[in-house]
Formats: structure tokens, C-alpha cells, sequence
């Protein structure tokens, strides 16, 4: 299960779940809702895709939607689709973020096992 937290500074304040397609932005009819100026009406969206090689694994992207103020993940600017790695830190205008994706870790203990 992949979770998306939102950070105050550097304390978890809240957790959502990710369900496919997760939307990010300052209208009521996004997913995360942040009522901020510096945030985008539809600022971004996480999305989720079987991965071609192993369809029983989940793999989660991020695509900044045009938004003024721009997306990054571990302080590069988002452009097009961006993978999300375990413990990546997400930035939305001034708030933070951290992808959590327990599946991630499991999986590479189990490739660390069988190498």
C-alpha cells in the first residue's frame, strides 16, 4: 500500500492512501485540497500502473499539471510523468510531502534474498 504524507515541519500532520489517480490542488474536488494562493486550481496528479515486466507490482508516477508555481519531487522540477520512489520528498508550492510505498521495501528485500 502506497501512502502519500503530508509534512509540518518534518512531522507527519496527515496520511492519504493512494488510490489511483490521486489529484492535488486548491479546488473542493481534488483528492488532497490545499487552499493556498500558491497552489494550482488542478496542480497535480499521482497515478499508479502495473509495471510491464511484473504486472503484480505497482509502481507510482506524479505529472505536474501546467501548475504556476510547478511540482518537484527531491528538489527537481517535475516535467512530464515522474516516477515515485520509496521515501521521495514531494513539494506542491511551500508544502511538503513524503511517498511511502511499503510494497517498494518488501519487494527489495525479496530481491536482495534471492540474489
Amino acid at each position: 500500500m502506497a501512502i502519500l504524507t503530508q509534512l509540518v515541519d518534518g512531522v507527519v500532520a496527515q496520511k492519504f492512501e493512494i488510490d489511483s489517480p490521486l489529484s492535488i490542488g486548491r479546488l473542493a474536488q481534488n483528492d488532497i485540497v490545499i487552499d493556498e494562493g500558491a497552489v494550482s486550481s488542478q496542480h497535480a496528479v499521482i497515478e499508479c500502473q502495473k509495471n510491464p515486466d511484473f504486472p503484480e507490482v505497482l509502481e507510482f508516477f506524479i505529472r505536474d499539471l501546467g501548475s504556476t508555481n510547478g511540482t518537484q519531487v527531491n528538489g527537481e522540477k517535475v516535467t512530464g510523468l515522474r516516477r515515485l520512489h520509496h521515501q521521495d520528498e514531494i513539494k506542491i508550492a511551500w508544502n511538503s510531502f513524503r511517498f511511502l510505498d511499503e510494497d517498494a521495501i518488501n519487494l527489495a528485500k525479496t530481491v536482495h534474498i534471492l540474489d
